[in-house]
């Protein structure tokens, strides 16, 4: 019974398949003549029909009873997986899922996740959110919640958030899966409201340098840009840095709104592309308050979507230096269309290219999204994160901005200055005690055992001058990972010594009343990037 009706389910998928690729290839020809309209008409009424008399008779007379809701929920998915990697449907539950971390506060754990392989993967930790308090970080396999095997269970998207979600305040185990680790490791979550505050950092650098730390592209990123600025304005900032790492995109209208901050009127910021050639084109209006400001914008392998759009902007327009490595390069615009049940059908209707014209878009095959998802780990076995003598680009890719720098198009925004990977103090002893989660679990401890002294820190100052005083900081932590199964290899230690310093001061500051703003301030000795983006500001004095 089971196997007639995933035939039948096939049949339809195949049917669907071959109307969509009749009627696109038809209907967008360029000139259509009145008779070739005619019959185009003709034929997608009777395709159109068809189809709905297939629908109907399965509904109404097949021998089981099949809803014509289930068999297009299960058709459309088939039918977009066939066409690019960022056209998607998502039904109710995801679509409402997918939408909250842009939109308002909601409880739960924290995380972005995906199931592709049957297994939740994290694909992002919300900052400040409580599983980035608890320790667990991006990558993570979630193999149990609760002691529950969920891995390899063929459990929905729906099912296992309702087994991470629940009432604020209460306490989920997740049993962890860590590249590099054997065993699992376990965290336990106390759930909470999701902070979605989407400037994650605001501080000084240094005595003019400010640095701005943006996560994601919610509604509010632009407001909350705007009133970092004038903050940091307040408190002597000649230059800034815009760490856009790990920002996988949001709002398109913020990247815009962001980049006319510090564009003079008359830029073009970005422009669209559709099948016909029609192009829509953003340009500033000379009203951004931050014209003057020299400017450094961080970006990684990881930033995507509007970031590139926004650090395109900039490199485009000369205004700027971006530091870090080469962005993801999703280029594509999709078309959100809402339906009457909740879900929604994100549709690819256009490109997006650079000032110059460079397209943001990473190439890709159609319908082969594996290989579109292991792009990264290509790049790393290329060793692109480590040379930029390993990323090649064909002459034809070559662009130039006005003031004669010369871009390269091919997917992603490659930066002006490339800051390779930096694994060469990473020794086994350092990734035992962070892979199994040891050194975060310390800080927790450290930060409980003295809430009152940290909580008195009001200052960076102050807090330095509080950490320093703790000479025997290092030492407390490798005796501490002992009595966790960590055996001691003073070699290694000393080899990795400024990483887990850095790491230790970074993890505890975050947990004073700085929070993130303390966070990214101690662990700048040991941020390549960082400050080697300091250093060019620096040097264009």
């Amino acid at each position: 019974m089971r196997g007639a009706a995933k035939h039948l389910v096939r049949t339809l998928v195949l049917i669907l398949i071959l109307s969509v690729g009749w009627f696109a290839g038809l209907y967008f020809g360029r000139q259509l003549t009145d008779n070739q309209l005619r019959i185009y008409l003709n034929n997608y009424n009777a395709q159109n029909d068809k189809l709905s008399r297939v629908l109907m008779m399965i509904e109404n007379e097949y021998i089981d009873s099949i809803s014509r809701d289930s068999l297009t929920e299960l058709a459309i998915p088939a039918i977009l997986k066939k066409l690019d990697p960022h056209s998607v449907y998502l039904p109710p539950k995801e679509f409402e899922q997918a939408d909250e971390p842009l939109q308002g506060e909601f409880d739960g754990i924290g995380v972005v996740f995906n199931m592709a392989t049957d297994t939740v993967i994290v694909l992002n930790v919300i900052p400040s959110g409580p599983s980035r308090k608890a320790g667990v970080l991006g990558g993570d396999r979630i193999i149990k919640v609760n002691d529950t095997l969920i891995a390899g269970q063929k459990w929905s998207q729906t099912a296992v958030m309702k087994r991470l979600r629940g009432p604020r305040g209460t306490q989920v185990k997740l049993s962890i899966e860590r590249k590099g680790i054997d065993g699992l490791v376990d965290i336990v979550v106390t759930r909470d409201a999701i902070p979605l505050h989407s400037v994650e950092a605001s501080m000084m650098m240094t005595d003019k340098i400010g640095f701005i730390k943006l996560s994601q592209f919610s509604r509010t990123s632009y407001a909350e840009i705007k009133k970092a600025l004038l903050s940091l304005r307040a408190q002597g900032m000649k230059s800034l840095i815009l760490d856009l790492r790990g920002n996988s995109g949001g709002f398109l209208d913020q990247a815009i709104l962001i980049a006319n901050e510090f564009l003079p009127a008359g830029a073009l910021i970005v422009y669209t592309e559709d099948r016909n050639g029609k192009q829509m084109r953003q340009y500033s209006d000379g009203r951004g308050g931050s014209t003057d400001l020299k400017m450094a914008v961080l970006i990684d392998e990881a930033s995507a979507s509007s970031s590139e759009i926004l650090a395109g902007a900039l490199q485009d327009n000369d205004r700027g230096t971006i530091v870090g490595r080469r962005s993801f390069g999703k280029g594509l615009v999709q078309q959100q269309t809402p339906f009457e049940d909740g879900s929604a059908l994100r549709l690819t209707v256009a490109r997006y290219y650079t000032p110059t014209g460079r397209s943001i878009q990473k190439p890709y095959t159609a319908g082969d999204g594996e290989s579109y998802e292991h792009d990264l780990i290509d790049r790393f076995k290329r060793n692109e994160f480590f040379s930029a003598d390993s990323i090649h680009f064909a002459d034809s890719l070559r662009y130039t901005t006005p003031k004669g720098k010369v871009v390269y198009g091919g997917g992603g925004i490659m930066p002006d200055v490339f800051v390779p990977l930096d694994t060469l103090n990473v020794t086994r002893y350092y990734s035992e005690v962070s892979g199994r989660n040891i050194l975060y679990r310390y800080t927790i401890e450290y930060a409980d055992n003295h809430r009152k002294e940290l909580s008195e820190a009001k200052s960076m100052r102050e807090l330095k001058r509080l950490l320093d005083n703790d000479t025997a900081l290092l030492n407390d932590f490798v005796r501490y990972a002992e009595r966790q199964g960590v055996k001691p290899n003073w070699r290694e230690i000393g080899r990795s010594r400024q990483i887990i310093e850095a790491q230790l001061r970074a993890f505890i500051s975050r947990n004073s009343n700085l929070e993130d703003n303390a966070f990214y301030y101690f662990i700048r000795p040991i941020d390549s990037t960082m400050l080697r983006a300091i250093e060019e500001l620096q040097a264009e004095r």
